[in-house]
């Protein structure tokens, strides 16, 4: 099992154990992910063990979201990729001083994706937020969102990796001679750390929310990038890991700040979610606008 398939699975559990799946709804997207129910089983079990020291931040409210003030509408957009026609959601700024890169959450590119693109392009920012199931359709083909969220775990690292180089060339012939910006949520959020690990970018920042780090992370050919990344402090499955991300930054040399919000819980940005936490999603906005300000200008 791949790390970041390891980490869906490690998701779905702890969506459980938090009360937001039920016991038969977790065994079934388990068993889409290939785990059988013994294994499905052990994993929840597992699981279990480590949030035990956990605090209970308790479920937050969907409400609008930070930045709101200004949203532009996307419109789909498909571009030639490394394997095929490529998909995404596109919004465009007036006078856009950037770009940026958005990578969705481990459920594709649906609609709480779209409107973080026109919360972008309404600072300022034309945003493209890619679908990286375009090869199997596209999200919208998934009738069943956790099937959409098994395909994903199935698609392999160097396609993810290339797929979105593609997209951050799709961004730069939108927006030329513009600095572009990578930003990742959740399951997203480990695939801009793969992306800085893989010594491939053609960016100047990047911001993985609480996104899960790569093994022995070595991000020594990824210096053009000013790295922010944001954790949550109750989401202790990815925030023990901000150690070693801090670590292998400081190793790398990379500008970086580390934002940990507290009394947040994971995916507590997602105003749409179970877990959303308003003053931790505005305060984590304020920061994100501050850190583009400061390195894509």
């Amino acid at each position: 099992m791949t790390s970041l398939r390891q980490y869906i699975a490690e998701e779905i559990a702890t969506d459980h154990l938090d009360g937001l799946l039920t016991r038969r709804e977790a065994i079934r997207r388990l068993a889409l992910l290939g785990l059988a129910g013994g294994a499905a089983a052990a994993l929840i079990a597992a699981c279990g063990d480590k949030q035990s020291a956990r605090p209970n931040a308790g479920s937050g409210a969907q409400g609008e979201a930070p930045g709101m003030t200004t949203v532009q509408p996307t419109e789909p957009i498909t571009w030639r990729g490394p394997r095929g026609e490529l998909q995404g959601a596109w919004a465009q700024a007036h006078n856009a001083r950037r770009g940026v890169l958005i990578i969705h959450e481990n459920k594709g590119l649906n609609d709480w994706v779209r409107s973080v693109a026109g919360r972008f392009a309404g600072v300022g920012y034309s945003a493209l937020a890619i679908d990286l199931l375009s090869e199997e359709g596209g999200t919208g083909h998934f009738t069943d969102p956790a099937a959409a969220t098994a395909a994903l775990a199935a698609v392999p690292h160097d396609r993810f990796i290339a797929d979105l180089n593609s997209g951050v060339g799709e961004l730069q012939n939108r927006v030329p001679g513009r600095k572009i910006a990578v930003v990742g949520f959740c399951f997203g959020g480990g695939l801009v750390w793969q992306l800085l690990a893989s010594g491939t970018p053609h960016f100047s920042a990047a911001v993985p929310f609480y996104g899960p780090l790569p093994d022995n992370p070595d991000f020594a050919g990824s210096k053009s990038a000013a790295v922010l990344a944001i954790y949550a402090a109750l989401d202790k499955r990815v925030t023990d890991s901000e150690p070693a991300a801090k670590a292998a930054l400081e190793r790398a040399g990379l500008i970086h700040n580390i934002v940990v919000e507290p009394d947040a819980d994971h995916a507590f940005f997602n105003n749409t979610g179970p877990r959303y936490n308003a003053a931790a999603a505005h305060d984590a906005w304020q920061q994100v606008l501050e850190w583009f300000g400061r390195y894509l200008a």
